[in-house]
C-alpha cells in the first residue's frame, strides 16, 4: 500500500465478500456463526445466537464490519434478548477485546497475536482461537463461488482507465485465494485486507487522483462511510439485489463515473435505495443491560 502509485486517471476500490462475490451468507452461516456458538459457549441459546449474528453481519447497517467489532456487537445484542435472559444463560462480553479494538488500527490476527503474546490475556487468546478457527473453516468450506454477473465485465472495462484495488475487511490470504481462483486478480493493482488497515485508509490513495476520480463499490454502510471520509464517490451493491446492482453499474454507472456525471442526482438515487435496504434496529425486543 505504501508503494502504491497512480498509473491511470481513475481509482476504483471494490469490496469482496457480498459485493464482488456471493460469499457473505456462506461464510457467516457456515463458518463464522458455528464457531461463535462453539468458542463462546452459546449452545444453550444457539437459535438466538444465530439470529443475532446473522442480523449483525448480514441484514443490518452493521453489515460488513470487521469480525471483531461484529463479534462484540453480537454478544451484546444477544445478552439483551429477553429470551436469553429467561433461559438464564450468561453471555459474557470480553471487555479486553473491546479495549483492544479501540486501540488497534489493524484488526487482524497478526496484531491480535502480538497482543496475546504481550499480555497473555485470556479473552484476547479466546478471540484469536475463534478467529483462527473461522479462517480454517472458510478455507475448507468456501470454494467454487463465482463473482456476481457483470463483475468480470465491469472489471474488464474499468481496468482500461482505472487503477482497481480490492478494499476489504477480510484476511488477505482468503482474498487473494478467491480472486485468483476466478481469474479476477489480473484486473486489480492491489488486494488489501484487514492486516493492512481499514477501508478508510485504503481509499486515502485517492489523494493521488483528481477530484471526482475515486469511486468505492461496496455492499455495506461502512463502505459508504469510508468513501465519504475520503471525498470519494460511492456505488452501492444492494443486499438481495446484487445482480441488478452490478448490471446497473456495468450499463450506466461506469459511464457516469468516467464522464463526470456520477455525483448529484444519480448518486443520490442510488444511496437512497441503499439506505432503505438495511435496518438499524432488529425485529426482536431488546432489554437494557442490568
Amino acid at each position: 500500500m505504501i508503494s502504491f502509485t497512480r498509473q491511470k486517471d481513475f481509482l476504483v476500490g471494490i469490496d469482496s465478500d457480498g459485493c464482488a462475490f456471493d460469499t457473505m451468507e456462506l461464510k457467516h452461516k457456515e463458518c463464522f456463526i458455528p464457531n461463535i456458538i462453539y468458542y463462546y459457549n452459546l449452545q444453550g441459546v444457539s437459535k438466538y445466537a444465530r439470529e443475532v449474528a446473522e442480523f449483525v453481519n448480514l441484514y443490518s447497517k452493521s453489515r460488513g464490519i470487521n469480525r471483531f467489532p461484529a463479534l462484540i456487537e453480537t454478544l451484546e445484542r444477544l445478552r439483551r434478548r429477553p429470551e436469553v435472559k429467561a433461559r438464564q444463560v450468561q453471555i459474557r462480553v470480553p471487555e479486553s477485546l473491546k479495549e483492544w479494538i479501540k486501540k488497534e488500527k489493524k484488526l487482524g490476527n497478526p496484531a491480535l497475536e502480538e497482543a496475546v503474546n504481550a499480555t497473555g490475556d485470556a479473552d484476547l487468546k479466546q478471540a484469536l482461537e475463534w478467529s483462527r478457527a473461522v479462517n480454517r473453516t472458510v478455507e475448507w468450506m468456501v470454494k467454487g463461488v463465482p463473482p456476481f454477473p457483470y463483475v468480470r465485465e465491469s472489471l474488464q472495462r474499468l481496468c482500461q482507465v482505472a487503477d482497481i484495488v480490492v478494499v476489504s475487511a477480510t484476511p488477505e490470504e482468503a482474498l487473494k485465494r478467491e480472486w485468483a481462483e476466478h481469474g479476477l486478480d489480473q484486473y486489480v493493482r492491489a488486494i488489501l485486507g484487514q492486516e493492512s488497515g481499514t477501508k478508510k485508509d485504503f481509499l486515502a490513495l485517492g489523494s493521488q487522483y483528481p477530484s471526482g476520480h475515486t469511486l468505492m463499490v461496496g455492499d455495506a454502510p461502512g463502505d459508504q462511510k469510508a468513501a465519504e471520509a475520503n471525498s470519494a464517490l460511492f456505488f452501492p451493491i444492494n443486499p438481495g439485489k446484487e445482480e441488478q446492482s452490478w448490471e446497473e453499474f456495468y450499463k450506466r454507472g461506469i459511464d457516469h463515473f468516467i464522464n463526470g456525471s456520477f455525483s448529484g442526482e444519480y448518486q443520490a438515487q442510488l444511496i437512497a435505495e441503499f439506505d432503505r435496504a438495511l435496518p438499524a434496529n432488529p425485529p426482536w425486543v431488546e432489554e437494557p443491560d442490568v
